[in-house]
């Protein structure tokens, strides 16, 4: 099956699923209730996860095209809504297993056919959002530790009123100071697939991290 057809697939099972579990709910906030949040610095250019590599080989065109740079997304109460929809569809839509469990492998990164782990929840929430009109420039893969010292993916959004994380293992959106996690790279606003550090203590030559979570 093409990438093209296989995703197209992916997306409309996934959809029709949230469809039955979870409906739309009211955002439990809405933009003008947060202060300004404000937007993550990027010092320079990082390595690529070999999971995104490899799904870049898959999907070539998600990876393709060069970005315009940072865009912060205008976040009206109505894309404040889709931002909590979709996060929240696809966080009940979506079973969280590792690659190792589903594949055999440590890391895959694709869309999710039901099951899927923390990077693969992040590229359907990429995807659906992009389709209902969102900048791919606004939304960057984004890996961090965790409390436990574990790597995780999540999706940043950088808007108007700042950086905000869309992430599977919760439904409220938080501004990225208060998700507890320790930022390390994400992908670059310009694309082609290019990343960038969140932190200035590694250095480019620093290989990037290794398998993620759920």
């Amino acid at each position: 099956m093409k990438a093209t057809t296989f995703r197209a697939t992916i997306f409309a099972a996934v959809l029709s699923t949230a469809a039955l579990v979870c409906g739309i709910e009211a955002a439990e906030a809405t933009p003008g209730q947060h202060p300004q949040a404000g937007n993550m610095t990027v010092f320079g250019s990082a390595r690529a996860p070999i999971g995104y590599v490899q799904y870049c080989r898959q999907f070539p065109h998600e990876c393709r095209a060069a970005g315009r740079g940072g865009i912060n997304m205008p976040l009206t109460p109505a894309r404040w809504q889709e931002l909590d929809t979709v996060n929240r569809d696809v966080n009940a839509a979506v079973i969280a297993v590792t690659d190792q469990e589903l594949y055999g492998i440590p890391e895959v990164w694709t869309y999710p056919n039901r099951y899927g782990d923390c990077e693969d929840y992040v590229l359907l929430k990429r995807l659906m959002l992009i389709r209902r009109g969102w900048a791919p420039e606004s939304l960057l893969i984004t890996v961090v530790w965790d409390e436990n010292g574990e790597g995780h993916a999540i999706l940043t959004v950088t808007t108007s009123e700042g950086d905000f994380v869309l992430d599977n293992r919760r439904n409220d959106i938080l501004r990225w100071q208060h998700t507890g996690y320790i930022y390390e790279k994400r992908q670059s606003a310009r694309g082609r697939g290019q990343w960038v550090w969140l932190r200035a203590d590694r250095p480019a030559a620093i290989a990037g991290v290794g398998t993620l979570g759920r």
